[in-house]
């Protein structure tokens, strides 16, 4: 992925309808790895398509759509009995650029809930607007910053667990339902 890629992706994370993290949801012991997830996966507008990733509990993610592609290490995330993609954008290929240009690159997990893996994937992304309502109500409920009218989560791992726990159920902190159905690999 070239420079321009990566800012594009970095910009559609922080522009778009993702709530952007520096850091993680998961710690090691949060990890699991469902080889049901393996294999593509599309709707009408999207396909994601998942392999093996290099660390054991980790999954190489290509989004792919009318826009171009995106590539992620993934992370299948466990928390009580709910499941989260962690997703972070892959290392991007900058042979061109030099390290002044690199240093000012900064990488955003985004958080997906997993309703379900089989028959269908079913996923639902934060929803930015409700997140924000909230932090509003109480700028204390979390910690983030407010760059450019956007959120971004700051807090640790353990807190945005604990987030999870309480309100990943809540209506509409986690926007629609996005269905995905398994289809035959390119």
């Amino acid at each position: 992925m070239n420079a321009k890629k990566l800012l594009f992706y970095t910009l559609a994370v922080l522009l778009g309808g993702c709530v952007p993290s520096l850091h993680q949801l998961y710690t090691d012991k949060d990890l699991v790895f469902d080889e049901n997830l393996l294999g593509a996966w599309a709707d009408d507008d999207t396909r994601w398509a998942f392999q093996k990733g290099a660390d054991p509990n980790s999954y190489k993610l290509a989004v792919t759509d009318d826009e171009g592609k995106g590539e992620f290490v993934a992370h299948l995330v466990k928390i009580d009995d709910m499941l989260f993609l962690d997703l972070f954008p892959e290392e991007p290929k900058l042979e061109q650029s030099n390290d002044f240009y690199k240093m000012h690159l900064v990488g955003a997990h985004t958080f997906i809930k997993v309703e379900q893996i089989e028959p269908i994937l079913q996923m639902r992304v934060m929803n930015p607007e409700q997140i924000e309502k909230m932090l509003e109500n109480d700028p204390n409920l979390l910690k983030h910053e407010k760059i450019q009218d956007r959120i971004i989560l700051t807090a640790s791992p353990k807190e945005l667990q604990r987030f999870m726990r309480k309100y990943a159920n809540v209506d509409e902190v986690f926007g629609d339902s996005s269905d995905l159905k398994r289809v035959e690999p390119e």
